[in-house]
């Protein structure tokens, strides 16, 4: 097992995010460059790869919301034979302090139903339920989840 002081992270192009995001399997079929960069485009954002010996291993991309202190940590993902390797924390912890520090107050991500590993995940860096969005099915609901930096 890595432990964190192995994982490198580091801002990301679009080209390596997305190569990461094709092979998280909750993510199914393929994305573009262009739903990423018209998502992106005219925000303050934060893409963020990992490493682990130079192999890309997780992403996690963000952007200002409608509310200009409140970040949107929308979109990220590790590999699933990296998971339980503190990649996702090291990630969190990278865009949470880059948040911080960029003068946003409070973060935010929406997960669904069907994830109870987010949901948890969120909860242990002390994130609060705050809203549930039906959409689709029961396991389809969007779990709104928000926390003070």
């Amino acid at each position: 097992m890595k432990n964190q002081s192995q994982i490198l992270i580091r801002e990301a192009s679009l080209e390596e995010i997305i190569w990461v995001h094709e092979r998280i399997p909750e993510f199914p079929g393929k994305t573009s460059f262009d739903f990423y960069e018209s998502r992106l485009r005219h925000r303050l954002h934060c893409a963020l790869i990992a490493e682990i010996e130079g192999e890309l291993v997780g992403f996690k991309v963000g952007y200002q919301s409608d509310f200009p202190d409140t970040f949107y940590s929308w979109m990220g993902g590790v590999r699933p034979e990296f998971r339980k390797q503190g990649v996702a924390r090291a990630l969190a912890d990278f865009q949470e302090n880059w948040s911080r520090e960029k003068g946003f107050i409070k973060v935010f991500f929406k997960t669904r139903n069907r994830f109870p590993d987010m949901i948890n995940f969120g909860l242990k860096r002390g994130f609060k339920i705050i809203d549930v969005l039906p959409k689709g099915g029961v396991e389809d609901y969007r779990i709104v989840m928000s926390k003070r930096l």
